[in-house]
């Protein structure tokens, strides 16, 4: 029984109209669940966004600025602006951006908008993996062995990192996307390893504070979704496997993992919404673990304050609508559903569509869109935020969809997203689709064993050039059973014509 969704007294009495503080795929989808609930819809758009497809989704459109986005996006002062110039109830920040910027957060409350998620609080001691790391231990949370504090020295450093033992893995504290990150293998390398860390992180947060951590190789990125309200429910929507990623960043997520049986499915459910509590958490969040393949053991790494990217996959095998269900938590409801309600139909995967050249270390491509076409039929989803014609800026994360496909087992879902990526036509630029179709047909992913060492062990683009090459000797080969076919069904008259193909080959 998938959970029963209501419009609620405090949605229609506080939530009017909503402003999306984002862009791309992701305004895009929050508009569309706005629709549905009746609720007017506020883009904001810099100019390299004029023509963006949320703009021409929403309601009204305010524009914000220069195409950077430190001079439009960023900007709060302007985003609060364009609400009270439209009227907006509330903001909702999407992912990226400024969805996890604990002043914005602040600033909306002096300014009475609401905040569709978490408390300032909440996104400041989760926005620190060591203040995080602190807030959870009252919960007995699972944590990776290494230092609860900032590193103040090298020779501090270098003693904790023989204690815990190498390899070790330096952490930045602030941020995320693999920046102020460091393996480090051996002692020879730990102090060159250490200032590049700090430095890295001071660069890209601000904040130079690393931490060690014991580094497990062979391992898996497991993360929960979890919503909770201001009635006291925390609930977990079941995990989704994050594991394979390029550049620590993810590229094909699905739900549930192939490696989590029922029991460690409800054991991680609950400390993922312990976690959450260790935060007085409000809305929907994500927490993310690491589960090491040798043993079955997993470990706490961060929470994000904000909806995820790879959000689809949770509501394609639970039914729930997870931007509806933030919307009414913002508004004051209870989560309109239980933890009993709540059953895993099937099986998801999505792709992230990059407009990126996997056969160039995934270096973003830019360009437009000469050829855009999406794959349709039953449990196909695509999330996106361009069409045909359009141009794919240089100023934003290049992502250009979300591939999702559903399933009854894993096994038809794989089958799906290969038939939906060879029917996905994208022209004028290169993206990822090559390499997701690669992944998701591979043996260790189909089997379920692949780490986060999937890329670095089995990709190398000459497969995506092989791949190519194969498709288009195929291709060659259907074209020219065709020719052959009509040539045979041509009328005996124009069979005594000379054929050019024929008295002109060179071969």
């Amino acid at each position: 029984m998938k959970p029963v969704i209501t419009t609620g007294f405090f949605i229609e009495m506080l939530m009017k109209k909503i402003l999306i503080a984002n862009r791309g795929e992701i305004a895009c989808r929050i508009i569309r669940s706005c629709q549905e609930m009746g609720i007017a819809t506020v883009a904001v758009y810099s100019e390299a966004d004029r023509g963006a497809k949320h703009v021409k989704m929403a309601d009204e459109a305010v524009f914000i600025g220069p195409s950077p986005a430190s001079q439009s996006y960023l900007v709060q002062e302007k985003i609060v602006e364009a609400a009270k110039k439209t009227g907006a109830d509330a903001i909702h920040p999407g992912y990226g951006f400024l969805s996890e910027n604990a002043s914005f957060a602040r600033l909306l409350q002096k300014e009475g908008i609401i905040l569709i998620g978490p408390s300032a609080e909440s996104m400041e001691i989760m926005g620190s993996k060591l203040a995080a790391k602190n807030a959870v231990k009252a919960y007995n949370i699972p944590l990776v062995p290494g230092t609860d504090t900032a590193i103040n020295s090298y020779e501090e450093a270098l003693a904790k990192g023989k204690e815990i033992g190498f390899p070790i893995l330096i952490k930045a504290s602030a941020g995320g996307g693999g920046k102020g990150m460091r393996v480090v293998r051996e002692e020879s390398e730990f102090e060159e390893a250490l200032q590049r860390a700090q430095s890295e992180a001071r660069s890209a947060f601000g904040d130079g504070s690393v931490f060690l951590e014991k580094f497990i190789g062979d391992s898996k990125h497991i993360e929960v979704q979890v919503l909770c309200d201001s009635h006291g429910n925390y609930l977990y929507l079941f995990e989704r496997e994050c594991t394979i990623q390029r550049r620590h960043q993810k590229v094909v997520e699905e739900a549930p993992s192939p490696v989590i049986n029922d029991e460690k499915r409800k054991q991680i459910g609950e400390h993922a919404v312990n976690v959450a509590r260790s935060c007085n958490y409000l809305g929907a969040g994500t927490v993310e673990f690491i589960f090491d393949v040798t043993d079955g053991a997993y470990y706490f790494l961060e929470m994000n304050t904000r909806l995820q990217v790879e959000h689809p996959v949770t509501e394609m095998i639970t039914g729930v609508d997870l931007v509806k269900e933030q919307i009414r938590i913002a508004s004051g409801e209870p989560i309109s559903f239980s933890q009993s309600d709540l059953k895993i139909s099937g099986h998801a995967i999505e792709v992230r569509v990059y407009a990126e050249d996997p056969s160039n270390n995934f270096l973003p491509d830019t360009g437009k869109l000469t050829e855009y076409i999406i794959p349709q039929g039953e449990g196909i989803r695509v999330d996106d935020g361009f069409e045909r014609g359009m141009e794919i800026p240089v100023f934003y994360d290049p992502m250009i969809a979300k591939l999702i496909v559903h399933a009854e087992n894993r096994e038809a879902a794989v089958e799906k997203m290969l038939h939906a990526i060879q029917s996905y036509h994208i022209g004028g630029i290169q993206t990822t689709l090559g390499f997701c179709r690669f992944a998701v047909n591979h043996e260790e992913y189909r089997n379920g064993k692949f780490t986060t060492k999937f890329v670095e062990k089995y990709f190398t683009p000459d497969l995506l050039m092989k791949e190519a090459s194969e498709e288009e000797w195929i291709a060659g080969c259907i074209a020219a059973s065709q020719i052959l076919e009509e040539k045979t069904t041509q009328p005996k008259a124009l069979e005594s014509k000379p054929s050019n193909w024929k008295t002109n080959r060179s071969f």
